[in-house]
């Protein structure tokens, strides 16, 4: 599936005077880039959790592993809906959030797709065998898979704005 392109939605209650959107393609390439991302799930209780992780962006969706008897996995099997935050903590450039439902990927050429991403991206290496990533060490990892349903991005610098996406 090829990535879809959405438009962007300056939010001007939030953005600076004379403020333009941010570029679907800019944040796009900052969702490709990104090497620390922040996963924010709901627990059983309602409370929130949130923790970083490494993800990749294919195909129009962010995927990211972790091991079945994580907090993460434990909460995304009681509630799917997720956000994935990505971005810099200064004062300058542009941050995203990605809201989605998380899902998990188990289509053996989806996940080789997925590991060849993470080899490209950050060195690492897994096999692909019954539906999950299995590591080196013989770690086994559950893939999920996040298409955003919305976007927002967050520019800062001399012009602050408020882009949003929206997807189908």
């Amino acid at each position: 599936m090829a990535d879809k392109n959405p438009v962007a939605e300056l939010q001007p209650q939030f953005s600076s005077p004379g403020a333009t959107p941010t570029g679907w393609a800019a944040a796009r390439r900052q969702l490709e880039e990104a090497q620390i991302y922040w996963l924010s799930t709901v627990r059983p209780s309602g409370r929130p959790h949130v923790t970083p992780l490494f993800a990749v962006w294919l195909d129009g969706a962010l995927y990211f592993c972790t091991g079945a008897d994580e907090r993460k996995a434990k909460n995304l099997a009681h509630n799917a809906r997720c956000v994935l935050t990505t971005g810099c903590n200064v004062i300058s450039g542009l941050d995203l959030v990605a809201e989605g439902e998380a899902v998990r990927a188990s289509d053996a050429a989806k996940l080789q797709g997925v590991a060849d991403q993470f080899a490209a991206k950050y060195g690492w290496h897994y096999t692909v065998r019954g539906g999950a990533f299995v590591g080196d060490e013989g770690n086994v990892a559950l893939v999920y898979e996040v298409k955003p349903a919305t976007v927002f991005g967050f520019g800062k610098g001399e012009t602050f704005s408020q882009t949003r996406w929206r997807f189908s």
